[in-house]
């Protein structure tokens, strides 16, 4: 009990620092939505997708195998100057490249029309790979509140860049109050969408200032040997990483080419909306990856993650149906009106993301086993399924075909992770009374979505009855963690 008391404050102190930032720029999506016209989002949109696919490969799994190597690694140094040159070389080189070949990567990434996207992007990718290992240092040492501290001033200080150049400058103009002719012209142009990624180049640039002192005090040497244990560990899952990438944005680049870049801004706005599962998720794995390494060698390891694991789908499906249920009140408040009409993928893709969310539960056993190659199996099976879904399927139905192509891409892989695992590293999971949770919050939402739209007295009571079941049910020991 004493090991699941210290992982829920972890967690909720992770949470704090992953969760807030990202919900306080959620917040920023209506502000987003209502400045820039639906083309113009989509090119926000594709701007991250790219930088999601470079932040997997320019930190190569490196994160993750700090983990690993960090309990049983006697010399902390060597551990963290090797993961930490192994990045910068990795992002150092990433920057001598993509200004080498500028022109070709403007053309690649579709910033053709506004080049300047480009240095932004290079700053942006290497600023973050290089806070990638003293951020996980923190986490690894222990020292979640100045881990969520650095976090917290990081997202401050976009999303008061944010505030004033997309919101509250534009309002100025808007009254008709002059400002000096050259800002004017960027306010009157496409270029406004370039204040997001300022906004995120300077968060950048101070987070990893305020992380420079964890890193000078180390003694700094590059191991080799150990590089060669971390990269055999790292590679499988960084390719794990490129097909989760391929698995998350795939769908939007695909509805941009083969329908248009209105539909992509549309759809690309609507799943914003499952970023409240997302951030849970987020909150999960920030507390668990370090916890499940730190007490692999727990007589009784097996019987915690098995509890965890009900736990998270427990919590999960919670935040499936309250987010289903009140999913028209939400739109209302976070996304303006021009965007509504892909509304409907928002229950598909808060049920794929639960699913991915017990696929990261699962993955203990591959990882403590050091077969990260199963991830690697696992992601491209999944980015496969995205694939041929979305090809087959965007010209018939639209863009809708992206959701669930998505839900089966994550239901696949956590059901293989499932049963692959039952062989390496069984967990006696109670797949009986979580599969019940699971299968309960699926009708509930599914009930709320197509026959009480809007009808919040109906399904509020259906929420506060599945939060009594569950409730009823774990009582026991529910109190038992309050009470410790």
């Amino acid at each position: 009990m004493n090991a699941l008391k210290r992982f829920f404050k972890d967690t909720i102190i992770y949470g704090i620092a992953a969760v807030l930032p990202r919900v306080i720029n959620f917040l920023l999506v209506r502000v987003h939505t209502d400045a820039l016209p639906t083309n113009n989002y989509a090119e926000n949109t594709n701007f991250y997708i790219w930088a999601a696919l470079f932040s997997v490969l320019l930190t190569f799994g490196m994160e993750t195998a700090f983990f690993r190597f960090y309990k049983s690694e006697e010399k902390k140094d060597s551990l963290i100057s090797t993961a930490f040159i192994s990045v910068f070389f990795l992002a150092m080189l990433f920057v001598f490249v993509t200004f080498l070949f500028s022109n070709f990567f403007i053309t690649a990434f579709d910033f053709t029309q506004n080049p300047l996207q480009l240095k932004l992007f290079i700053g942006i990718m290497a600023l973050d790979t290089l806070a990638v290992i003293p951020f996980a240092y923190l986490r690894a040492s222990n020292r979640p509140i100045k881990y969520a501290i650095i976090k917290l001033i990081n997202v401050g200080v976009i999303v008061s860049i944010n505030l004033v150049f997309l919101k509250f400058i534009p309002q100025f103009l808007n009254e008709g109050k002059s400002i000096p002719q050259l800002l004017e012209n960027a306010f009157n142009s496409t270029y406004i969408v370039n204040f997001i990624f300022i906004a995120n180049i300077v968060g950048s640039t101070i987070s990893f200032l305020l992380l420079l002192p964890y890193l000078l005090k180390f003694n700094w040497n590059f191991n080799t040997v150990l590089f060669k244990k971390m990269i055999s560990y790292s590679w499988p899952i960084a390719v794990a990483g490129v097909a989760y990438v391929i698995n998350e944005n795939l769908d939007k680049i695909l509805i941009g080419k083969m329908i248009d870049k209105n539909t992509m801004g549309i759809y690309a706005a609507c799943y914003k909306l499952a970023i409240f599962m997302n951030l849970y998720i987020m909150a999960f794995r920030l507390g668990a990856e370090p916890f499940f390494f730190n007490h692999s060698d727990h007589k009784n390891a097996k019987e915690i993650y098995a509890r965890i694991l009900n736990y998270f789908i427990i919590i999960g499906s919670l935040v499936f149906v309250g987010i289903v249920v009140f999913i028209d009140f939400l739109k209302q408040l976070f996304i303006n009106q021009q965007y509504w009409e892909a509304i409907v993928i928002v229950p598909i893709i808060l049920l794929a993301n639960l699913f991915l969310g017990v696929y990261h539960n699962l993955a203990i056993w591959y990882k403590l086993t050091d077969k990260t190659r199963y991830a690697m199996l696992f992601s491209i099976t999944g980015a496969l399924i995205t694939i041929i879904l979305n090809l087959v399927l965007i010209p018939k139905i639209g863009f809708i075909a992206s959701a669930w192509a998505t839900l089966a891409a994550y239901g696949t892989m956590m059901v293989l992770s499932y049963f692959i695992g039952k062989k390496h590293y069984p967990v006696p999971y109670n797949l009986k009374k979580s599969g019940s949770y699971l299968i309960v919050s699926i009708l509930i939402s599914f009930i709320s979505f197509e026959f009480f739209r809007e009808n919040y007295i109906v399904s509020t009571g259906l929420v506060l009855a599945f939060g009594v079941l569950i409730f009823w049910n774990e009582k026991k020991e529910l109190l038992a963690i309050i009470k410790r």
